[in-house]
């Protein structure tokens, strides 16, 4: 059987985590307009009659501001060399910035094992002439060499099937690394906290959610079904604080209400969900805090 690690690599907010979410069919992977949504690599797992694909969504590459930046980039560099098949993601557009030009130089020059490299070029569903395509190919093909170059709508689910079967193609054969019904290894509590941080991205503007994380303090499940969980959100500055409660706690109450109702689909159980804020200045720069957070390059 083929089986192996593809990783999902390009700059913040190409969609690499709504196409995750969409070839595994299920919501693993939290997804946001915003750039630099994911923060740290996410595997989930895909399994057919054909193999096993194990996906690892990455952060957007970047120039990193703080060393929650460098944790977040040092992430994603690292999946060049654990993949066995590289899925590049770009928009469908011929300027090439600095994030391009980064992940390209990765390829060219740290693909030592000549890996397999994919070029996905998403969101062909907002290009006004389809026949733009080939102006967008000709640009990245002048960057690299690409074993395959697919057009697809991560939105809208155009040429998944197409994509997949290439993925497979160019996979290794080798073991079932995860039993069939495994979709994720990622606890349960941990995409609990990033889903309470997907609401703030939604609902809170500026740069904000970018300074916050969300730690899981309690998460108890009662005899009668019910799961007790309390987070922190953790925030930077005390004005920060301020606005994610709201006004009379409307807002901190806007984002529970949401994920409240996120957590329970994915448990499948109802939820009492208890949320504080915290302020811990400038914590995207202080190893002590980064790591007691789970941004641990280390452990990996």
């Amino acid at each position: 059987m083929k089986s192996g690690y593809a990783a999902l690599v390009g700059r913040p907010n190409v969609g690499k985590s709504t196409l995750m979410n969409r070839l595994i069919g299920q919501k693993i992977a939290i997804t946001s307009d915003r750039p630099q949504t994911t923060r740290d690599k996410i595997e989930t797992v895909y399994t057919d009659d054909r193999g096993q694909i194990i996906f690892m969504d990455t952060p957007g590459i970047h120039k990193a501001k703080n060393k929650l930046g460098e944790f977040m980039d040092t992430v994603a560099e690292k999946a060049f060399g654990d993949a066995d098949v590289i899925v590049w993601l770009v928009e469908p557009t011929t300027y090439v910035g600095a994030g391009e030009e980064r992940i390209a130089d990765l390829i060219n020059n740290r693909n030592k094992h000549s890996r397999p490299v994919i070029l996905v070029i998403n969101k062909t569903d907002t290009l006004k002439n389809p026949a733009d395509i080939k102006a967008v190919i000709d640009t990245y093909s002048s960057k690299c060499h690409f074993d395959d170059i697919i057009a697809v709508s991560a939105a809208t689910g155009k040429n998944e099937d197409e994509l997949m079967e290439t993925i497979f193609k160019y996979m290794p054969e080798g073991p079932m690394y995860y039993d069939e019904e495994t979709v994720t290894e990622i606890p349960m509590r941990t995409i609990a906290e990033e889903l309470i941080r997907e609401q703030m991205l939604k609902f809170i503007s500026d740069e904000i959610p970018h300074g916050a994380a969300v730690i899981i303090e309690k998460f108890s499940e009662r005899k009668n079904g019910l799961f007790d969980i309390d987070a922190d959100i953790v925030c930077e500055k005390d004005s920060h604080k301020g606005i994610i409660i709201g006004k009379g706690g409307s807002m901190l109450r806007k984002i529970g209400t949401a994920a409240r109702a996120e957590i329970e689909d994915q448990l499948g159980a109802q939820v009492n969900l208890k949320l504080f804020v915290k302020v811990r200045k400038n914590w995207r720069d202080n190893e002590t805090f980064i790591k007691s957070f789970g941004y641990n390059i280390k452990k990996r």
